[in-house]
C-alpha cells in the first residue's frame, strides 16, 4: 500500500525517498495548489505512480505547471528552477527523456481536474465591480490565436490555417471561456479545432450558468437559439445584436427601448448612438443595438445597460493576460494532441491560481477594485518565489504575492480609445486598417454621450463607422420603418381589435393584397400576430402564456 501512496508517511519512508518529493512545489502558489489537492486529483484520475522512483506523479504535476510559468525555458532549465531553492539537498537531476516520459505518464486528465477544482466565481458579491444589482456579470468569448507546433499529429487534430496564398502559419487552437468580468477569473473553459465555431464551444459551457448571473457577449452570440438556451438556465443576458437585424417593435417603453420577441422569448431591445470626444478633439460615433432579458425599464434604464455592456471587454483583458503575459506569445511545446491538452489545462490552472491570489490581495483592503491588481506583478512574484522555493505559511497574515500586488496597485482606470490592431497578421507587411477613424495611439476620452433612439419614430439614417464597413456594408438597419413595424404600429392603436386583411392593406396603402397576406402569414409563424380566421388577424400577446 505504501508504494502506491502519494503522501508517504514519515515513519515509513526513508530520508532519501522524501527527497524525491522535494521538487514537487510551485513556490507560494503551492498554497493555492496544495499537495493534498494534487494527490487527491492523481488518485481520482488513477495516475499515481505504481512504484516510488525518482519522479513521482506529484512532482510531475508541479513540473508541468512550472513549464507554464517559464514558457521560454527547456525541460532541464525548468527543473533547475524548481530545485534551485533547495540548498544542501541532493536532488536527482533527471534527463529530458525522463521528464518527457513523466508528462506522457500523467496525461491531460490531472491538469483538467485541477482546473475544474479552481474554476468558479472568485470574489464576494460586495467586491466593487463584480455584480450588477443582484447578478454577477460574466462574459462569453473565444480566442483563436494560440499557436501550436506545426507537426503532423497536431495538424490531424487542428487542421492548418488557410490564407489567400495557400497553407500558411502555425496550427491554431480555439479557446472558449466563461469569464467573471469583475475579476477576470474563469468559470469554465473548452478548446479544440478552429473549424468548430464559437457557438459550438459556448454551448458546452452553458451548464455553468446560473440564475444569479448576467451574461454579456458580443454580436457573434446573438442567435435566437443561443439566447433561448441562456434564458432556460435562468441567467439574464445583455448581448449586442448584429446591426442588420431589425427586430419587430411590439411595445415601446418610456426610456426609448422597446419589447420584441425572438421566437417564444420576450426580449427588450435598446438602440443607441454613442458619441465620444477624445483629448485631441476627435469625435467618434458608433451605433449599439443591445438585446436583454431585463425587461423592466424602470429598474434597468437603457442608458445604465449601455454603460454596463462595456464590462464585456474585460474578457479581452483576460485573454491578453493568458496569451501575451503568461504564455509570452510563445508557441506551445507539445507535438501531439494529448500533450497540447495537458499544456493548455496547465496554463489555465496557473492563470486561475494567480487570479485567486490577486482577488485575495484586493479583498484584504475593503473597497479596492480588482481591476487595479496587476497580473504582471503577481506572475513575476510567483516566478521568483518558485525559484527560491518559498511557500506561504498560513499563519502569516500576508504572503509575498499579496504584498507585491498591494504595493503595486494600478491607478484608477482612465477612459481611453484607440484603433484595434491585429497582433498576429497573416502578412508581416500588414498595417492598421485605413478605414478605422479611431486614433492609432491611445487617447483619453473627454466626454461620452449616449443617445437612445425613439422606436415610435422613424430614426434618421445612421452613418456606419468606417471600421465596421467590412461587416455591415449597408449600415445599421432602422427599427421604425419597414412593412412589419408599420403593420404592428397600426394594430397597436387598437390591440384588442380583430383586423381584416383588406383593412390593413387599405390603411398602409398596399395595392397587392396577396403579397400582404403572405407577409401576415410569415409574421403569424414568427409569433407576432395571431390568425383568428381566414383573412382576420390580431396582435399576439407579449406573454406567450397569456390567452
Amino acid at each position: 500500500m505504501c508504494d502506491q501512496c502519494a503522501i508517504p508517511p514519515p515513519e515509513a519512508v526513508s530520508d532519501d525517498a522524501k527527497c524525491r518529493y522535494l521538487p514537487g512545489h510551485l513556490g507560494e502558489l503551492t498554497s493555492y495548489l496544495p499537495v493534498e489537492l494534487v494527490d487527491a486529483v492523481l488518485a481520482e484520475t488513477r495516475t499515481v505512480q505504481q512504484r516510488l522512483r525518482c519522479l513521482p506523479s506529484r512532482v510531475g504535476v508541479y513540473f508541468v505547471l512550472a513549464l507554464g510559468l517559464f514558457p521560454s525555458l527547456g525541460y532541464l532549465r525548468v527543473w533547475d528552477k524548481l530545485t534551485a531553492g533547495l540548498p544542501g539537498r541532493e536532488v536527482h537531476r533527471p534527463s529530458e527523456k525522463a521528464l518527457r516520459d513523466l508528462r506522457r505518464r500523467l496525461g491531460p486528465a490531472p491538469m483538467k481536474a485541477l482546473f475544474e477544482v479552481l474554476a468558479g466565481p472568485l470574489a464576494q458579491p460586495r467586491t466593487p465591480g463584480v455584480c450588477y444589482r443582484r447578478w454577477r456579470t460574466v462574459a462569453f468569448d473565444g480566442c483563436s490565436s494560440i499557436k501550436v507546433p506545426d507537426r503532423e499529429r497536431n495538424r490531424s487534430w487542428l487542421g492548418r490555417p488557410n490564407s489567400g496564398w495557400g497553407w500558411a502559419g502555425y496550427p491554431l487552437v480555439r479557446l472558449m471561456v466563461l469569464c467573471e468580468t469583475g475579476t477576470r477569473g474563469l468559470l469554465g473553459a473548452v478548446f479544440g479545432p478552429t473549424r468548430n465555431g464559437e457557438m459550438f464551444y459556448a454551448g458546452r459551457l452553458m451548464p455553468l450558468l446560473s440564475p444569479r448571473m448576467l451574461v454579456l457577449a458580443d454580436r457573434a452570440f446573438d442567435a435566437n437559439d443561443f439566447l433561448d438556451a441562456v434564458s432556460k438556465t435562468g441567467a439574464m443576458f445583455l448581448i449586442r445584436l448584429n446591426p442588420r437585424r431589425r427586430p419587430a417593435v411590439l411595445a415601446v417603453l418610456s426610456d426609448g427601448s422597446y419589447l420584441t420577441r425572438f421566437g417564444a422569448l420576450r426580449v427588450r431591445v435598446i438602440d443607441a448612438d454613442i458619441t465620444v470626444t477624445t483629448s485631441d478633439g476627435t469625435r467618434l460615433r458608433d451605433h449599439y443595438r443591445l438585446a436583454t432579458s431585463l425587461l423592466d425599464h424602470q429598474s434597468d434604464p437603457a442608458e445604465t445597460l449601455i454603460r454596463l455592456y462595456h464590462e464585456r471587454w474585460e474578457i479581452e483583458s483576460a485573454y491578453y493576460a493568458l496569451r501575451h503575459t503568461l504564455l509570452d506569445r510563445h508557441v506551445l511545446r507539445s507535438a501531439d494532441p494529448a500533450g497540447l491538452e495537458q499544456e493548455l489545462w496547465a496554463q489555465l490552472t496557473l492563470y486561475q491560481a494567480l487570479r485567486v491570489a490577486m482577488v485575495e490581495a484586493v479583498e484584504s483592503v475593503p473597497g479596492t477594485d480588482p481591476d487595479r491588481a496587476s497580473f504582471t506583478i503577481a506572475l513575476e512574484t510567483a516566478r521568483s518565489q518558485t525559484v527560491i522555493a518559498h511557500t506561504h505559511d498560513s499563519a502569516t497574515a500576508l504572503g509575498s504575492i499579496t504584498r507585491a500586488v498591494l504595493a503595486g496597485l494600478l491607478p484608477k482606470r482612465r477612459p481611453r480609445t484607440s484603433q484595434r490592431k491585429v497582433k498576429s497578421p497573416t502578412s508581416r507587411y500588414a498595417t492598421a486598417s485605413h478605414n478605422d477613424q479611431r486614433p492609432p495611439a491611445s487617447q483619453g476620452i473627454v466626454s461620452l454621450t449616449i443617445g437612445i433612439h425613439d422606436a415610435t419614430r422613424t430614426p434618421p439614417v445612421i452613418p456606419t463607422p468606417q471600421h465596421d464597413q467590412r461587416r455591415v456594408s449597408r449600415g445599421p438597419g432602422r427599427t421604425g420603418d419597414g412593412p412589419r413595424n408599420q403593420t404592428l404600429q397600426l394594430m397597436r392603436a387598437a390591440p384588442d381589435r380583430v383586423w381584416q386583411l383588406r383593412e390593413i392593406a387599405k390603411a398602409l396603402g398596399y395595392a397587392n393584397v396577396k403579397s400582404l397576406a403572405a407577409l401576415l402569414g410569415l409574421w403569424t409563424t414568427e409569433g407576432l400576430l395571431r390568425r383568428v380566421s381566414r383573412g382576420f388577424y390580431t396582435l399576439a400577446p407579449l406573454d406567450p402564456g397569456q390567452p
